[in-house]
């Protein structure tokens, strides 16, 4: 198989669905041999089964998990060259009523896992001079109202991947972020449910009011993989919210209050049908800590 990965090992967390998955389809078409990480371990193994690729069930919040996993791919593979940070998870909803142990995951998720993953495979992307792809989002570059958990994990894995940019630079490591807006996914679909939150984002000025395909947004993340580029954007007006996100959160103070002062009523009266996680993922990592807290209580 020819392509400019040819040769080059990637690893994909959250691999099993979605942003990942489909990822790990077009790093495979570009010619790279594919290590999958993720906590669904029959999706998993379909996705592997269907690259010929390893695949690794581990939660990314797990740092000594993420280390063995590291290393067990490196001792396969014999190298890393891509390591693709996309493992996320995402909750919506008044902060006042949210689930303190949903809310805290999505940050423990999204940010803490980001940090374990970086901390376990930069050995070996030190090593190989490689690449390193954070998975952000439009939620990076702007706060949201009724979003407050996945906004401040994604700021801060923006954050955190431009510190880390600067600090490993010189040992031949370079540091990208993706940005994506609201793209057709199992974690999309799943906050979709909620009839309040899907009128708050259809009522969102354009272009942030619409979902967007899948397969171009993923394709554009696989040019910036091949490319090893320090910013990358799944939609392409994403790069212009770079020159007004100094703008962005005094804009939203002053239009997001009357726009939840409207709602409010409504998300009351539905706060009993409002679960924590969405989505199949989200599914599956309320699940995993359901298994782990039986375990730990038959012990």
């Amino acid at each position: 198989m020819n392509g400019t990965l040819h040769g080059q090992v990637a690893v994909v967390t959250g691999a099993a669905r979605g942003v990942g998955a489909l990822l790990a389809r077009h790093l495979r078409r570009r010619g790279a041999q594919l290590a999958l990480v993720g906590l669904e371990p029959d999706e998993l193994a379909k996705v592997a089964d269907e690259l010929d690729a390893g695949y690794w069930t581990a939660d990314v919040t797990d740092g000594a998990a993420m280390t063995r996993v590291a290393e067990e791919i490196a001792d396969r593979y014999g190298r890393i060259d891509v390591v693709v940070a996309n493992a996320g998870i995402a909750t919506g909803g008044p902060f006042t009523d949210a689930d303190p142990a949903a809310f805290d995951r999505v940050i423990e998720v999204n940010l803490l896992g980001s940090v374990a993953t970086a901390r376990a495979f930069l050995p070996a992307l030190i090593r190989s001079r490689g690449y390193y792809l954070q998975i952000a989002s439009l939620a990076a570059l702007t706060p949201a109202p009724m979003m407050a958990a996945y906004c401040a994990s994604k700021a801060g894995v923006e954050a955190f991947a431009h510190s880390l940019r600067a600090e490993v630079g010189h040992r031949g490591v370079k540091v990208g972020v993706a940005y994506l807006s609201w793209t057709d996914t199992d974690m999309v679909r799943g906050a979709d449910q909620d009839d309040v939150l899907r009128e708050l984002r259809s009522r969102l000025p354009w272009p942030a009011n619409r979902t967007y395909p899948l397969e171009p947004a993923v394709a554009r993340i696989a040019d910036g993989v091949q490319r090893r580029s320090a910013h990358v954007y799944a939609q392409w007006w994403l790069r212009g919210m770079q020159a007004v996100r100094g703008y962005l959160p005094s804009l939203i103070g002053v239009v997001g209050p009357r726009e939840v002062r409207r709602v409010e009523p409504r998300f009351r009266a539905t706060a009993g049908t409002r679960r924590g996680l969405v989505g199949a993922g989200g599914l599956a990592d309320e699940r995993l800590r359901e298994s782990a807290t039986r375990s730990a209580a038959r012990r």
